[in-house]
């Protein structure tokens, strides 16, 4: 999809999973301000890790939040939802138009290899692409006293990349930025998500009541030492751009899976009685 008629300043929804308070995605709005025309919609509280979760069962409400760039204020709204009910309920209701492009983030740590599977800032971002929007998902690689400043610029020479470009349907950008101040930055490198997965556990606690609870842990593992994925290119000081989508049928199955004859696999009378 491409950007608004040229003449016409681009639409940019923002949006993260940190919440509309959090300093990353004020500081992605003032990176962008003057790229295009700016509307943030985003939840109330920290939703971190809730994936691409969608209220169904309680109201989603949205309420007018004072924000404001550089140049001045910003049309933005709290939403109580999730990051992909916000993106939802921006395109739907809220907004007189759709955006042009939607930018979730600048989130506060990474979200390479299987963690894009949970994050809500990728999440809001693959909403959008559902949506058949154009969409990037921004990280910075940084979960102790992050800087967004090098990510802000990041985001911007991307944001203006693919507003000039488009992307292809059904594809998102998911952007990560190592934490290194700017200068010390590489450069941009395409990239893959990378084979990982947690080797999780649960800390196992008793409240006052003698009730025991739970805590979820875990060891990060990566699976994977290939040079062109996006835990390499963050390790050796680039910005990593991986193109995901959220088609997730696996194409290169096929051919290992047409062996089978599954008309005759899968008939009734094959199925054992019970």
């Amino acid at each position: 999809m491409s950007a608004s008629p040229s003449g016409d300043s681009p639409r940019i929804l923002l949006c993260n999973d940190d919440g509309i308070h959090a300093p990353g995605i004020r500081s992605l709005a003032t990176a962008l301000d003057g790229v295009g025309e700016l509307f943030v919609v985003a939840p109330t509280t920290e939703q971190s890790a809730v994936g691409h979760a969608i209220t169904v069962r309680d109201p989603v409400r949205a309420h007018s939040i004072e924000f404001e760039v550089p140049s001045g204020p910003v049309p933005a709204w709290g939403v109580t939802g999730t990051p992909a009910d916000s993106v939802k309920l921006a395109c739907h209701q809220l907004l007189d138009a759709p955006p042009d492009l939607v930018v979730s983030g600048i989130n506060q740590g990474p979200n390479t290899a299987v963690n894009v599977l949970y994050s809500g800032t990728v999440s809001a971002a693959t909403e959008a692409s559902i949506l058949g929007l154009d969409a990037i998902a921004v990280s910075l690689c940084d979960w102790s006293a992050p800087q967004f400043e090098a990510a802000g610029r990041w985001a911007r020479r991307i944001v203006t990349w693919a507003l000039g470009h488009g992307l292809p349907p059904g594809v998102l950008l998911n952007v990560n930025v190592p934490a290194r101040p700017h200068e010390e930055i590489e450069g941009v490198a395409l990239t893959r998500q990378a084979r990982s997965r947690w080797e999780e556990g649960f800390d196992r606690r008793t409240d006052p009541a003698d009730r025991p609870y739970y805590w979820l842990a875990g060891t990060f593992v990566n699976l994977d030492n290939g040079q062109k994925t996006d835990l390499s290119a963050i390790e050796r000081g680039y910005v990593s751009v991986t193109p995901i989508q959220h088609d997730m049928t696996a194409y290169d199955a096929f051919d290992s899976l047409a062996d089978g004859d599954w008309d005759v696999s899968f008939q009734d009378d094959a199925t054992p009685e019970a």
